[in-house]
Formats: structure tokens, C-alpha cells, sequence
């Protein structure tokens, strides 16, 4: 029987590098409040390839110009609030962020579902490229009602991201320090919003099917189920955690939608933003990709997801908290204490390693 299994496993494993099954970004993004008031939005990232990602510092009063898919300029705009966060390839993009009003923007991709609005030279002048929006958003918006307001002023279109070779397909989940939060889609050539009262994303469906899904899991709790008595015999659970059977544990989108979900919600309160940046970082944990465990195929090359970083940023305080792969030491940056009308962009390179303590006593 068990060699059976490690047949079956070598069998799938040696499937996985010629079978594709559409390999996507499985990044997953949660909301918690810890009783302080104060708002945490914390998120993985994902990817099958470095993107070469770097915290960076966008003051005040920088000025932007979006792409279109002609190649003249579209979008102008100049920042209002100071941003920070982690852009990809060296660019000042903004793949996840936080501004010091508060507002957080996180991209999050949406392969199969992604369909761009359409434009014309016309529409030049509020034209913007996917991978653009959130640095829009957070150079531009205090809170979620100016967000959704400024959706609509703008047009989002299929300009191809030079560095990844496609357009990206991404939607969006937008918070703020008051605790709303928002869900920007853009499907069937249409802008779509969506409240988001769980503070939860993560890929593919559209977030209306996500939470039509958990209808599934009602039945889930973080109670552990009595004993069971059929016709005078009991039957018990093996353990801790009889509640959650049928928690689903896969890496799938739909899957880690409904872990993000039954973890945020059921973690037990912790008093102060420090205890909730931390709380995050535990409960991403349960979401971490390590190297070979989701495989696909990319141009004829097996790939395979991995966990790049892991960010947290106090929307209440202004920090923005981030690990990496190399490295799981915890660093953060406080928006605050930088120069909010630098007159240029400030890059902090998070490479490096993972530094190891030596504890073994000396010998006498």
C-alpha cells in the first residue's frame, strides 16, 4: 500500500511537468482589527519568478504619466499623499501599498476573468495600464469613498506589462483606516465594485462567487463537535479541531478564500496594531508556498509558485511591516518618519538573508 502511494505521488509529480494547468499568481490578502481600533491589511505574494521586488518611498507632489495601448502618454497625475510599499522590476509601480492617509491598495491577480475596459485616443487622458492603478489610487485617495469615486474617472485597458510579457489580469482590494474596504474588478470589459465586508481576496473567480462559495461551509466551526452516539455507541473526534473538518487545504484560489476567511475571523481579538501585525504574519503562515508544492507549465517550462513576501502595513499608524523568502525576520518602515516632500523617489533593497542565531552555550 505505501509503496502504491509513493508511486501514485511520483506518477503526479512527473504529470505535473507536461500537463498545464494554468499556473497563476496565489496570493491571499486579510483584514483584522485588534481592539485598540486600529486596521490591519496583510497579503502574500506569490509568483513562479523573482519579480525583483523593492520597498519603496513615493513623496508628495512626484508626477506620473499612465501608458495606453498606442504607446502615448495617458494618465497624468502628481501625487498628493506620500506612499510606500513594494513595486516589481525597479519601477514605480506599486504592487501592494500604504499612503499616509491610511489607504492600502493591493494587486492580486485574476487570470481567465481580467477584461480590461476599451479606449480610444480620445480617452487618452484618463487612460492607465493595470499595473498603474494602484500607484493612481494611492497618490491620489484618502480613503475608499474617493477610491470608488476615482474608478470611475478613469479607464483601466490592455497594456502589456513590458517585464512579464502579457497583460497583467489583476484585480484589486482597496482599505482604509476607518475599516472599509473594496474590491475592484474589471470583467467583461467593465468596472465592477464590490463592498468587501470580510476584508478577505485572493485570485480567481470573480469576489461575488467567492462568497456565494462559503455558502459550502456553513457548517465549519471553531468548536470542537460532541461526541456522537449511534445505537449505544460512541464515536469521538481523534482530537483538536473536529469543528473545522472539511476546512479545505489546498493552494486553489476558491480554497484558500475560505481558509483566509474562517482564520481572520475566528483568531481570537489581540489588544494593540503591534499584536495584529504580528497575528497576521502567524495566520499567513497557513498560506506560505513553499518551492515545488504548485507546479505548472509556462511556454512549454515547468514553473512553480512560490511565496516571494509576506507584507503587513497598520493603515491606523502608518507602518508598513514586510518578510521575505530569503529572509523571515520581520522589517518594517514607518511611513511617517520619512520625508513626505522628498524631491525624488527613495528605493530600500529588501534582499538578503536569513540571518541564523547561534545559541549554543560556551563551553566552560
Amino acid at each position: 500500500m505505501l509503496r502504491t502511494r509513493f508511486l501514485a505521488l511520483a506518477i503526479s509529480l512527473t504529470l505535473s511537468a507536461v500537463v498545464d494547468p494554468s499556473p497563476t499568481s496565489a496570493c491571499t490578502g486579510i483584514t483584522l482589527r485588534p481592539r485598540d481600533g486600529s486596521i490591519i491589511y496583510a497579503r502574500t505574494l506569490e509568483f513562479a519568478a523573482d519579480l525583483k521586488s523593492n520597498l519603496i518611498v513615493v513623496p508628495r507632489g512626484q508626477q506620473f504619466t499612465g501608458t495606453t495601448p498606442s504607446g502615448e502618454p495617458g494618465l497624468r497625475w502628481t501625487t498628493k499623499y506620500a506612499c510606500t510599499g513594494m513595486n516589481a522590476f525597479d519601477l514605480p509601480l506599486f504592487i501592494d501599498g500604504l499612503n499616509e492617509r491610511g489607504l492600502a491598495v493591493g494587486l492580486f491577480y485574476f487570470p481567465g476573468y481580467a477584461d480590461y475596459q476599451k479606449s480610444s485616443a480620445a480617452d487618452n487622458a484618463r487612460t492607465l495600464a493595470p499595473q498603474e492603478l494602484g500607484a493612481f489610487l494611492l497618490g491620489t485617495c484618502a480613503n475608499v469613498a474617493e477610491v470608488a469615486s476615482a474608478a470611475h474617472d478613469v479607464l483601466v485597458v490592455a497594456v502589456p506589462f513590458a517585464p512579464l510579457g502579457e497583460v497583467t489580469p489583476c484585480h484589486y482590494l482597496v482599505s482604509d483606516a476607518a475599516g472599509n474596504s473594496l474590491v475592484i474588478e474589471y470583467v467583461a470589459g467593465e468596472l465592477r465594485l464590490h463592498v468587501n465586508p470580510l476584508g478577505v481576496i485572493t485570485n480567481s473567480p470573480t469576489f461575488d462567487w467567492h462568497l456565494t462559495n462559503l455558502s459550502n461551509y456553513v457548517n465549519l466551526s471553531v468548536t470542537n463537535v460532541p461526541s456522537l452516539d449511534v445505537v449505544g455507541t460512541q464515536f469521538r473526534g481523534f482530537g483538536q479541531g473536529t469543528g473545522m473538518l472539511g476546512l479545505p487545504g489546498d493552494f486553489t484560489p476558491p480554497s484558500r478564500f475560505v481558509r483566509a476567511v474562517a482564520f481572520a475571523k475566528s483568531a481570537l481579538p489581540v489588544d494593540s496594531a503591534r499584536d495584529g501585525v504580528l497575528q497576521a504574519f502567524h495566520i499567513l503562515n497557513q498560506f506560505d508556498i513553499p518551492k515545488g508544492a504548485a507546479r505548472g507549465v509556462e511556454q512549454g517550462e515547468p514553473v512553480a509558485d512560490y511565496t516571494l513576501w509576506t507584507s503587513a502595513a497598520d493603515l491606523t499608524n502608518g507602518r508598513y511591516y514586510f518578510r521575505t523568502f530569503d529572509n523571515s525576520r520581520i522589517r518594517m518602515l514607518e511611513l511617517q518618519a520619512t520625508d513626505a516632500d522628498a524631491q525624488g523617489i527613495t528605493t530600500i533593497a529588501i534582499a538578503g538573508e536569513e540571518d541564523i542565531e547561534n545559541v549554543t552555550p560556551t563551553a566552560k
